[in-house]
Parts: structure tokens; C-alpha cells; sequence
């Protein structure tokens, strides 16, 4: 899915010094669910949804750079959002910086469609 940005504003996710030791993190902002993966490559952002079933990813297991999804087990590379393991669409992308410590995302100016939210069970 694409990046695009009609503006660039920059949320607050947690300081890097927090980050879990699991490797990643899913939280709301501004009626998003935003998932940051830590992989060795450094920290990358992702839509918190499956695009096959809409199933939250959060809650799946994180292995060489790629997160599964809990519920029927397609894998996404979280560095490109590219399904890996499955024939589903790509994971929505955001832009995120480490800045003064803080891990920060930018998000779209709208809220996000239906499309674009997990179904929380």
C-alpha cells in the first residue's frame, strides 16, 4: 500500500530505552493501530492489521524480519510491508524516525477506513 502523506506530522510511540525486549509494540494514535517491529535493521512501523482476514498482527510471532499473523499464519516483511507468505495484499506503511530518543511515527491526516482497521475480538 502506499506512503503517501498530506502532511507530516510526527506522533510519540514510547522512548526507545522502553522499548519491549520482545521486539515490538502496538498502540492507538489517533484512531490508528500503529505495530513497531524491532528487527536488526532497526525499528519500522506497520498498520496493526492483516490484510487477508483483518485480524490483528500484534499478538503474532516476530522472526527474521517478518511478522505472522496469529489467525491464519500470512507473514509480512516488516521493512516493506510485502507479504511473504500468502498471496494478500502489502501491510500499509508508516514513516518512523527515532528522534531524542522517542520513537515516532507519522500517520495519515484522516482517520482510517474500514479497510484499514483490525477487527478487535
Amino acid at each position: 500500500m502506499s506512503d503517501t502523506r498530506e502532511h507530516e506530522v510526527w506522533h510519540g510511540i514510547v522512548a526507545e530505552a522502553e522499548f519491549p525486549e520482545e521486539g515490538k509494540l502496538s498502540a492507538q494514535v489517533d484512531g490508528w493501530s500503529v505495530l513497531v517491529v524491532k528487527t536488526d535493521d532497526g525499528f519500522n512501523a506497520v498498520n496493526d492489521r492483516c490484510t487477508h482476514q483483518a485480524a490483528m498482527l500484534s499478538p503474532g510471532r516476530v522472526r527474521r524480519g517478518a511478522i505472522m499473523c496469529p489467525l491464519h499464519g500470512a507473514r509480512f516483511e516488516v521493512a516493506t510491508g510485502r507479504c511473504i507468505g500468502g498471496a494478500y495484499a502489502d501491510l500499509r506503511r508508516f514513516p518512523l524516525r527515532v528522534e531524542n530518543g522517542m520513537i515516532e511515527v507519522s500517520l495519515p491526516d484522516h482517520a482510517p477506513g474500514p479497510d484499514e482497521r483490525p477487527v478487535v475480538t
